[in-house]
This record gives C-alpha cells, sequence and structure tokens, in this order.
C-alpha cells in the first residue's frame, strides 16, 4: 500500500529541518532557552497593551509557543474575544485556541488530536452544518506551503477559501483569518492584492515599544523575522456575504 507523505514538520527530523528553513539555525537553542525560562519571562516582562480598531487589548503572554516572543501576542486576544461574544456556531481552522483556553466549538485540524477536533483537510471539508463565526489563527500561510513537495501554495489557499465559503459558511456568516505578513510570498500577494475579497484588511506591525497598527501600505513593505525574531507584522482579515 502507498505511503501518505508526511508534512514538512509532522516528523520530528522534518520539524527541525523546517524550523530552520523558516526561522534561522540561531532560534534552534533561542526558542529553546524562552520555553526553560518562560515562567519567569513572563513575570518579568512589562504587561503592555495594543489598540486594535479602537479596542484596548492586553498582549497575551504564555508559556506554550512562547507568545510573548511572536504574533501569537496580539492574535490570541483579538479573536478570543470575537469569539467570547459571538453567539453564533463557531469554527476554528487550525488548532490554536484550545492550547490557551477550554474550547467548546468544532475546530478542523489535518494533524492534530484532541477533543472537538476533526481531523480533515479543509480543502475537502464538508461539513453537515454551517457556521456563522469561522476563524483562523496563523494556520493559511502554511497550506501548500509547509508541504514536503513542491505545491501551488496561493491555488490551493484560495480553494480552501472557496471550499469553506462554499461549504462550509452561512449566508449571512463572517470569518476571519490571521496571517503574518512575508512568511509566504504567495499568501502576500493574496492579501495586498485582496484576492480573497475581504470587506475589511487590517494590520498590526511590531516595534520596540508592542504593537501598533497600520496601513496597507506600510504593512506591505515589512519583513519576516526582522528586526524581530517571527512576525513583524499581522494580517487579520473580516469576510462576510
Amino acid at each position: 500500500m502507498k505511503m501518505e507523505k508526511k508534512h514538512l514538520y509532522n516528523s520530528k527530523i522534518g520539524k527541525i529541518k523546517w524550523f530552520i528553513k523558516r526561522f534561522g539555525i540561531k532560534e534552534i537553542y533561542r526558542k529553546p532557552l524562552r520555553r526553560i525560562f518562560a515562567p519567569l519571562i513572563i513575570k518579568l516582562i512589562p504587561k503592555r497593551q495594543f489598540l486594535f480598531e479602537g479596542e484596548k487589548y492586553n498582549l497575551f503572554y504564555h508559556q506554550y509557543n512562547i507568545t510573548w516572543a511572536n504574533e501569537r501576542c496580539v492574535e490570541i486576544p483579538v479573536i478570543k474575544d470575537i469569539v467570547s461574544s459571538s453567539r453564533e456556531d463557531v469554527l476554528e481552522i487550525g488548532n490554536v485556541l484550545s492550547h490557551y483556553f477550554h474550547t467548546d466549538w468544532d475546530i478542523v485540524d489535518k494533524f492534530e488530536k484532541g477533543k472537538n477536533i476533526i481531523n480533515k483537510d479543509i480543502l475537502e471539508f464538508k461539513p453537515t452544518k454551517k457556521y456563522g463565526l469561522i476563524v483562523s489563527i496563523s494556520t493559511f500561510e502554511h497550506i501548500g506551503y509547509d508541504d514536503n513537495t513542491l505545491t501551488d501554495s496561493k491555488g490551493k489557499i484560495l480553494e480552501c477559501f472557496n471550499n469553506i465559503k462554499r461549504n462550509c459558511m452561512k449566508k449571512d456568516g463572517l470569518i476571519i483569518i490571521t496571517t503574518p505578513v512575508g512568511y509566504n510570498p504567495d499568501m502576500d500577494n493574496i492579501i495586498f492584492s485582496n484576492k480573497l475579497k475581504f470587506n475589511k484588511s487590517c494590520f498590526l506591525k511590531r516595534n520596540h515599544s508592542g504593537w501598533i497598527q497600520v496601513n496597507k501600505k506600510e504593512a506591505s513593505k515589512i519583513k519576516y523575522g526582522k528586526p524581530f525574531p517571527y512576525a513583524n507584522c499581522v494580517f487579520i482579515g473580516f469576510y462576510k456575504k
């Protein structure tokens, strides 16, 4: 029987190769150190806030995935607030929020196991019901880009989004996705040319004092991993039929 090819970071050796390729050799020792000293670091770093669409949020610090050092510190509070205040049935694409909070909504994730997690490829996912709110945190940039074979990342991303709109989303539903700017060139092209037809596109830029909201033009100039590790700009897109 023909074996299914593994995802780049779905094996120990593959994960190391993928990590070096995406984040650089220095992060191989920096990330473990951050994990070891996480409890102390979280106590010592300033408890800062950021503004997003006129609302104040606390930067989210957590030991899992060293959120204080990457874009999770702004993605998590924004999406968690939207999910918590929604009365709609929620679908999360990519298992992220359950690592930090209790989750009672459906989650589609091809690889991770857990409660309420449906192990399906989002490209082929056709649920028996449709959802009023669909969210995805730093997942779309990996589609077709972090596989161990060359694939059409741009085409796959567009296909996945169309499948969500067609088969997962209620008629008056809302889709919100976040993704780091500069990680996947195909995802950047989709964002800045608005090929997914977002009703609203927002950007948060990292600086020495925290994160600030910036316009599309400024966001397009920001690089991934420079001057800070990981994302230096995050895209948050809102799509409503």
